[in-house]
């Protein structure tokens, strides 16, 4: 069966050292190039859907149109809640059929963020959905979700929570940030590697859409597991769109704009999964 928790195939990754990419979705066509560029780099994928990208759809509707496309193949296919900024809107993305999810506690105090995460946990662990929370904040803005500043996570911080929490993945702050960088990101990579050496649990890079190869890459090799990238496949979906009105200004057809996105999202998602080196490790 190829519809998945990210258990096992983030628990390969932190094994072989390498990362899963992990890749936001808006709609139909953004849910078929991501599965369409897993299965032929053969890299097993998660797919994400943030709370706004939940208000614009519904979660059954996700649910729905990724179990389609990942009944198709046999890679390894997760739907994930990124960001869930609720105990309730975790928990509903469970029963709807998401097979692992995020709660985001991270701009609440240490200890308000681990009960909240623990709360959570103690729900998902019952029916066998992993938990990724976030320790530290990640700047920028993504959807409507906005941190003003970096608060970069204190490894021992992060050996308590995980002790506090039981969490399945950790994301972690380093000097990311959601969104486009206006100047050149200034990563704590050494972090990474001293978090990663006091916590089980995967790490997960959030922000990447923007960073070079040599910073992920370098990332990757420290520690992390899963690597998010959201803002920089809207961007490849809706150039492409772009490009076909002006050249072709007369076309109407959402079906040739959409395989136009699809193509170029496509495009983008294997470039990144040859970044993180999960390509060919769908069946490791």
């Amino acid at each position: 069966m190829s519809f998945v928790t990210s258990d096992k195939m983030l628990a390969d990754a932190q094994r072989g050292r390498y990362a899963v990419g992990a890749f936001n979705v808006e709609n139909m066509e953004m849910v078929k190039a991501v599965i369409a560029a897993a299965e032929e780099a053969q890299a097993p994928v998660m797919l994400q859907t943030t709370p706004s990208t939940v208000r614009y759809g519904s979660l059954e509707t996700f649910v729905a149109m990724v179990k389609a496309e990942a009944d198709k193949t046999e890679i390894p296919v997760c739907l994930h809640l990124d960001h869930g900024d609720s105990f309730e809107l975790a928990i509903q993305a469970i029963k709807a059929g998401y097979t692992s999810v995020m709660i985001d506690g991270s701009k609440l105090p240490f200890e308000e963020n681990a009960t909240l995460t623990r709360r959570v946990v103690d729900v998902a662990r019952a029916v066998g959905i992993p938990v990724e929370a976030e320790l530290g904040r990640v700047g920028g803005k993504e959807d409507d979700l906005e941190a003003h500043a970096d608060q970069n996570t204190d490894p021992d911080q992060a050996r308590q929570f995980e002790e506090l929490t039981g969490v399945s993945s950790l994301a972690v702050a380093i000097g990311t940030a959601h969104g486009f960088y206006v100047g050149e990101p200034v990563l704590d990579k050494e972090r990474v590697a001293e978090i990663a050496a006091k916590v089980k649990a995967p790490l997960v890079l959030h922000g990447a859409s923007g960073l070079s190869e040599s910073d992920v890459r370098e990332c990757v090799s420290k520690g992390m597991c899963k690597v998010n990238f959201a803002t920089e496949l809207r961007v490849a979906y809706t150039d492409a769109v772009k490009k076909l009105l002006a050249e072709a200004p007369k076309t109407y057809d959402p079906k040739k704009l959409g395989l136009a996105a699809m193509e170029a999202v496509k495009e983008q998602v294997i470039a990144r999964m040859k970044m993180c080196g999960c390509v060919g490790k769908a069946f490791v």
